[in-house]
């Protein structure tokens, strides 16, 4: 693993050197040649080739045009009509040959297509290698992205700095999220901190604030590895310390003295737990439902870069209603007083968990007088709304040919008793599906899993760890359809790690209640 991870590192630093599209481009396929692949094909957006281009969000299949090549073998460049479904998908796909192909997209926008080849005599693409690729197709997105953003901003650092940062929270099971970023002094421009709310399987999530010491590009620059680092150590679903520890081990082959705080927290909404490991940055407040907020005890570890320091979990209860306020040390550090005291004032400054967060955020921002802060400020709210049992429905299948027909029975009378019999007929088609799957492969029983929030959330998890590759089933194929049925008629889906194997879950829109009349 912790040579997949050097890879990814060193990548993205060969990958963003330059905010020239071509030259992005060209370190895509370098990098990508040999290590990922025997050959590499970079095709990018002819917008982001316009000055300050960006390709409109409302283009489904924007002109794209082949940029870069490494190590090309005969046969390699794709024709124009193999581009355009796999330029719209968001998932890497193989070709009938056995070619990646890995979309470039980055919020919302359509950047681009990288095709990955292995020659005969070297082993497919495996789960760690279509991962890798997934995640540094990603980087290369953001990459492309942030650059266009840079040329219509005239070097606007600033603009790069928000590009690498979360737009909106997103919306998760049993968990609502609002955060703020604010720089501090106008003459840095940027620095080095960042937050994350990012899914995980099982409808975990992970809630990440970090801090890389310094400011300016090379700290913002750092924050954006790093900040890619975790979103890959979050997909492989490790426990926190361990994030801490190969995310050390990514800073160490970094430029030389990158110095970060991470705290990295896994809330589980369906037990009402939340795991949490610290690496040398403040500890969070948890505040309960009835308005007691407290100091999460944590080992304080020691910063991401320093090497050689060991990272402890720690699991905590997270009634339902409890919140989580997380910040850089931005907020709480006050002239004239000790950190420890200025913990103390965070803890009594939050009001009502109930109240909306948005307002908590902005509250707090004024508590603390930002706008005479020099150092940045990132702050993070969780509430912690679990989902009750009663929207919980959980089966151990055993995996056999009559496994598919028993989890549509047991679907169906489950969304009948929720009052969801609308949506019965879409769930039970892609829950057969992904059990089939999972029956064809599992050596152990299968877990089925529906959870009702504001969709329906279905999971199969089963013991094999091999992700499912989405592909384009052709007419005749007797088999190959479940995922691309999936991909097709689901609101989102994804496929998760587990230390037992792996998830693959989809959410349905929920059905809007009958009014007679």
């Amino acid at each position: 693993m912790e040579q997949w991870l050097t890879f990814l590192n060193q990548a993205t630093e060969q990958i963003g050197v330059d905010l020239d599209p071509e030259r992005i481009a060209v370190g895509f396929c370098q990098v990508a040649v040999p290590f990922l692949a025997d050959d590499a094909a970079m095709y990018v957006a002819d917008a982001l080739f316009a000055e300050g281009g960006i390709p409109s969000g409302t283009d489904p299949e924007p002109h794209i045009r082949l940029v870069a090549t490494a190590g090309i073998a005969t046969g390699l460049l794709a024709q124009p009509g193999q581009l355009g479904e796999v330029v719209r998908a968001r998932l890497p796909r193989s070709t009938a040959h056995g070619d990646l192909l890995v979309p470039l997209r980055s919020h919302g926008k359509i950047l681009g297509l990288a095709m990955l080849r292995r020659r005969p005599g070297r082993e497919d693409f495996d789960q760690v290698a279509i991962l890798a690729a997934r995640q540094l197709g990603a980087q290369t997105a953001l990459t492309l992205h942030a650059a266009a953003l840079y040329q219509r901003e005239a070097r606007n650092a600033d603009v790069l700095q928000r590009s690498m940062l979360p737009t909106r929270p997103p919306d998760l099971p049993g968990v609502v999220v609002a955060y703020r970023y604010v720089p501090g002094n106008p003459a840095a421009q940027v620095g080095g901190d960042w937050f994350d709310a990012i899914p995980l399987a099982s409808s975990q999530v992970a809630l990440v604030v970090g801090d890389v010491m310094g400011h300016g590009i090379h700290s913002a620059a750092a924050m954006g590895r790093l900040r890619a680092a975790v979103q890959t150590l979050a997909a492989l679903n490790l426990p926190p310390h361990e994030v801490c520890r190969h995310l050390d081990e990514v800073a160490a082959h970094m430029d030389e003295n990158t110095l970060a705080t991470l705290l990295y927290c896994v809330y589980d909404p369906v037990n009402n737990r939340l795991t949490a490991a610290t690496a040398g940055h403040i500890p969070p407040v948890m505040v309960s439902a009835e308005g007691r907020a407290e100091l999460m005890d944590l080992p304080p570890g020691g910063p991401i870069g320093m090497g050689g320091v060991s990272f402890e979990s720690v699991e905590f209860d997270a009634p339902a209603g409890s919140l989580l306020v997380a910040c850089t040390d931005g907020l709480v550090e006050v002239r004239g007083s000790s950190l420890s005291q200025g913990l103390a004032a965070l803890c009594g400054s939050i009001g009502d968990p109930a109240a909306p967060l948005d307002e908590q955020c902005e509250s707090l921002l004024q508590v603390f007088n930002i706008a005479d802060r020099e150092d940045d400020v990132a702050l993070l709210m969780a509430r912690l709304c679990g989902i009750p049992a009663r929207d919980v429905a959980h089966w151990i299948l055993e995996a056999s040919h009559e496994t598919p027909a028993r989890a549509r029975r047991l679907v169906r009378i489950a969304l009948a008793h929720w009052g969801l019999s609308g949506c019965a007929e879409t769930a039970e088609l892609l829950v057969s599906e992904l059990v089939t799957n999972a029956a064809n492969h599992a050596t152990r029983p299968i877990g089925l899993r529906l959870l009702r929030t504001t969709t329906l959330h279905c999971e199969v998890s089963d013991d094999d760890p091999r992700a499912p590759l989405l592909r384009t089933p052709e007419p005749t194929d007797d088999c190959g359809r479940g995922l691309y049925l999936v991909s097709k008629l689901a609101a989102r889906w994804g496929v998760g790690r587990l230390p037992t194997g792996k998830v693959v879950w989809f959410e349905l829109a929920l059905p809007r209640p009958h009014r007679p009349g």
